[in-house]
């Protein structure tokens, strides 16, 4: 019997609130805040110019000559200011981009590309680009408002308020700098990178549905008609649950998604299932569906394990042979497994607000996460007895933690492990210390 996930009702007061696709696509997305950076400071520049305007006018009209001079002067003092800070900003710019082609091709090398997404969805990334590039556009707006007429009394702009605004934003990219060079060094270290995988992957699991009592999903009865995948070929990224769950309702129907999330898409398949009537129109399931060329941990809850076990191997491959890499990667891999232990799996059910199945959506089962997290790393572990114990200590961690129904992809493991490493150590002593159970490895 497939264990189900099912959401009943209104979403509980405490459970985290789901990102939208569109939210989530634009965080994948590294032109969106630079772009809206450089979009913003205009914005400021034109309150900031209008400001200065007001000034000035205010002063001819109190007849303040004086400390209208006195401004220009300072403006003029500011405008070197502002043009060196133009050209070191671009310096800057120039050096950030530097250190993240390099940071990022270390990490691909050296883990696995799939890593790649993290320095992509990095924020201190992303906001250090937008603040530099909004600071290099607001000092060429600014270069735009000094007068060049030395007479207060035909003076229209001083910019004041505008100089003081760069100044500002050269304060705030010092600063930013100095966070983005500590956070990609730390992004750069393989013990961050792991674990920021298993963050985003417990950030999955929270936003699993919340199962409801018994855990059981009514028949859905035959299928009535399918919905075959008309777009372009590529990778299953995400679905829309609430416009799918809006459509089913509006048509009395149900629908049952076909690929799991992460799959590969092939034009002309099937990717709905449609139970209890017809298929809803095409027009009304347009962008239900997000296809991209990789995966993304939204919905995706076995991503974060692949990760985990592109890294495990990277690191037990001869050309690098860095088991305690591998440790570091089963450590995680183990917590992950240990967090979904007791949580019900192969099918989400989504359900409208009168309490209606309208979805149900496919997910991993346990012996395919068990699989996942285990089979590659076992098979290359058997020459690193440092690997082997701390696969059998984690095997050992999770017997005791999942109910008996569970165990049976464990033993499976662990026997294969066994047998390998039988296989491969000369001798019984060297087996036995290959296969003693060690949280550490060795230490």
């Amino acid at each position: 019997m497939s264990d189900w996930m099912v959401t009943q009702g209104p979403l509980p007061r405490r459970r985290p609130r789901v990102l939208s696709p569109l939210r989530e696509h634009l965080r994948d997305t590294f032109w969106f805040a630079p772009t809206a950076a450089m979009a913003g400071v205009l914005v400021v520049w034109l309150v900031a110019q209008e400001l200065d305007a007001a000034l000035v006018r205010s002063l001819q009209d109190d007849g303040d000559y004086d400390t209208l001079a006195e401004l220009l002067r300072f403006a003029d003092d500011a405008k070197t200011v502002v043009s060196a800070v133009g050209s070191a900003m671009m310096t800057f710019i120039g050096v950030v981009f530097s250190i993240s082609l390099v940071a990022v091709q270390m990490a691909s090398g050296q883990f696995t590309p799939r890593v790649v997404r993290l320095f992509v969805r990095s924020r201190i990334t992303k906001a250090t680009f937008a603040v530099f590039l909004a600071t290099f556009v607001l000092t060429l707006l600014v270069l735009t408002s000094y007068d060049s007429n030395p007479d207060p009394r035909a003076a229209t702009s001083v910019p004041l308020v505008q100089s003081v605004l760069t100044l500002v934003m050269v304060a705030l990219s010092l600063l930013l700098f100095v966070m983005y060079v500590n956070a990609t060094l730390r992004l750069m270290r393989v013990s961050h990178v792991i674990a920021r995988i298993a963050a985003e992957s417990f950030r999955v699991v929270a936003l699993m549905p919340v199962p409801a009592h018994g855990g059981e999903a009514p028949g859905l009865g035959p299928v009535t008609a399918w919905i075959a995948h008309d777009g372009q070929g590529g990778v299953l990224r995400d679905v829309h649950i609430a416009r799918l769950v809006r459509v089913a309702r509006g048509h009395g129907v149900v629908l049952r998604l076909v690929p799991r999330i992460g799959d590969f898409l092939v034009p002309g398949t099937p990717v709905l299932a449609v139970h209890g009537g017809a298929a809803p129109p095409r027009r009304a399931l347009r962008y239900a569906l997000s296809v991209g060329v990789e995966r993304t941990f939204h919905q995706d809850l076995a991503f974060g394990l692949r990760q985990l076990s592109d890294i495990g191997l990277r690191a037990l491959s001869p050309a690098v042979n860095d088991p305690t890499t591998a440790v570091q990667a089963l450590d995680r891999v183990v917590q992950i497994l240990a967090t979904l232990s007791r949580r019900p799996l192969d099918a989400a059910v989504h359900r409208d607000r009168r309490g209606a199945l309208r979805l149900v959506q496919p997910v991993p089962g346990w012996a395919e996460l068990v699989d996942l997290g285990f089979a590659e790393v076992r098979a290359c572990a058997t020459g690193s007895p440092q690997v082997t114990r701390r696969l059998m200590a984690g095997l050992d961690d999770l017997l005791l933690l999942v109910p008996p129904e569970r165990r049976a992809p464990l033993l499976r493991h662990r026997e294969l492990l066994r047998q390998a490493v039988e296989r491969t150590a000369p001798t019984a002593a060297e087996r036995v210390f290959a296969l003693r159970p060690d949280r550490q490895g060795i230490g």
